[in-house]
């Protein structure tokens, strides 16, 4: 029943992602659907606002090479997939598929939600225990603050919990405790529906009502006046046991309703001002982090990032719904447009900083990442258009010839990179090890992805002669006289 429930609600609720992608899909069978890899990285790619590369074709090698590309970018994520593997995914095994979807559904959605919960409160910048203001109305925003960091301490599931309960408590002694039998009767969801549009459910009548009925009504309303997916039907709530992580799916998208709604300009002024002071201090505390590494080893210094990127990505967090706001520029106020501009400034310093440690890398490390990176930005770089047969033609026996190269050292550089001691005569490591691990990765990353690589160039160079061969043909619609001279044209052809 369990596993049932679940293959249900999420295949609805991935249909509801998939719906947003260019151009929409569906799946129809999660466990079958899901073997081709396609499906998987359109999911990956509405949730992530990323392009990601895959093979077009629909073999099985194509297949597995789109699932292990998807697969590799949940890991780059931090995403921990646990007994999750490609072989389990291409045969569709249901245990399998459910923990993938879920861990996709737990990160992407619930996760992220949970994490700007502190902006729907007006949580203040994170640097602000100097300010000081004796107003009552500071005062209320202090406490209110306090709980909100208290908050963040707790799991993802328990804030969204936090939050459910809270919509609840505006309503008399609807108590939810859980996201199992505390939603049985329906009145949680109707309570929510209630704090989020008021006036759209009768609490008093339904309280008279079975289990059966309000969860019909709860689901119908927030599907029609919510625009809500129907994710759940009342038979999979009103159970002894219903299933936690569909409930904790379906509650999630009331959370992403509530942030949705519309606020005034005056919040809207104030996170941006949070937002700022936020990106001033951490451009103070980049540019401090530079003067007193400066005359660190380059380990110290990549310690003292990696510490710092660590604290800088947990404390954006807050602060990602309007950092990430999706308005034009002609649609940004002043004070949005800076903010954008500070943004921007920020991740530019840190990028170059970035940049700048690659090339510090003691050798032969330092021309190990070179390579690398000159193979990922091959990679990487849009295929020449064929418009142009002949120039197309050029272009991808160039990039065929480059990208050879490049791969013939693959297996020196390789084997240097794994016999590279990581010690300096003090017995002291030169390199953080998440690096070496990182670049090692890539080459994994490089060897999985060569193969397809050459495939693509020669395939577009093919297909460049083929255009040319037919665009001669097509324009030969006159007699050329002599049988040698035609013979003569055809070998210069």
């Amino acid at each position: 029943q369990r596993e049932f429930t679940q293959k249900k609600t999420f295949t609805s609720w991935i249909n509801s992602i998939l719906a947003k992608h260019t151009p929409p899909s569906v799946i129809s069978d999660l466990y079958t659907d899901i073997q081709q890899g396609h499906l998987l990285l359109d999911l990956l790619e509405v949730l992530s606002g990323q392009h990601l590369p895959r093979e077009k074709g629909f073999n099985t090698f194509q297949c597995r090479s789109n699932i292990e590309k998807a697969l590799t970018f949940l890991k780059s994520r931090s995403l921990k997939l646990i007994n999750i593997h490609v072989a389990d995914i291409i045969e569709g095994k249901p245990s399998i598929v459910l923990g993938l979807i879920w861990t996709i559904i737990f990160h992407f959605h619930i996760e992220e939600l949970a994490r700007t919960l502190a902006c729907t409160y007006h949580q203040p910048s994170l640097d602000c225990s100097s300010a000081v203001d004796s107003s009552a109305k500071a005062s209320r925003s202090a406490k209110k603050s306090a709980k909100i960091k208290q908050r963040w301490k707790m799991s993802a599931t328990k804030a969204l919990l936090l939050w459910a309960k809270e919509q609840c408590s505006l309503h008399g002694s609807i108590n939810v405790t859980d996201f199992k039998s505390s939603w049985r009767s329906g009145l949680a969801f109707l309570a929510i529906i209630q704090t989020l549009r008021p006036g759209l459910v009768d609490l008093e009548k339904a309280k008279a009502r079975s289990n059966k009925e309000n969860l019909k009504e709860a689901f119908r309303i927030a599907e029609l006046e919510l625009n809500i997916p129907r994710l759940l039907e009342p038979e999979d709530v009103d159970i002894v046991n219903p299933d936690e992580k569909s409930i904790m799916t379906y509650v999630a998208q009331f959370l992403q309703y509530s942030k949705n709604l519309p606020e005034s300009a005056e919040d809207m002024q104030e996170k941006v001002r949070e937002a700022l002071g936020w990106l001033a201090a951490q451009e103070k505390k980049f540019a401090k982090l530079l003067i007193d590494t400066e005359n660190e080893t380059y380990y110290q210094k990549c310690k003292e990032m990696m510490s710092f990127m660590e604290t800088f990505n947990q404390e954006k967090n807050p602060f990602l719904p309007v950092l990430s706001s999706k308005r034009s520029e002609a649609e940004l106020s002043e004070g949005q447009e800076h903010m954008r501009k500070e943004w921007d400034k920020v991740i530019s310093q840190i990028n170059e900083w970035k940049v700048k440690l690659d090339q510090m890398l003691p050798s032969p490390l330092d021309s190990i990442e070179a390579w690398l990176q000159e193979v990922e930005r091959l990679q990487g770089e849009e295929l020449p258009d064929l418009q142009d047969p002949f120039k197309a033609m050029v272009a991808f026996r160039e990039r065929i010839a480059i990208f050879k190269g490049l791969m013939d050292c693959f297996d020196s550089h390789l084997d240097t990179l794994q016999s590279f001691k990581n010690e300096d005569e003090n017995h002291m490591p030169l390199v953080l090890p998440e690096k070496l691990e990182e670049m090692k990765r890539r080459f994994s990353n490089i060897r999985f992805t060569n193969s397809s690589t050459f495939l693509e160039y020669h395939y577009g160079l093919c297909s460049a002669i083929a255009n040319e061969v037919m665009l001669k043909l097509n324009i030969w619609d006159v007699k050329y006289g002599t049988r040698e001279s035609v013979e003569s044209l055809l070998e210069n052809w």
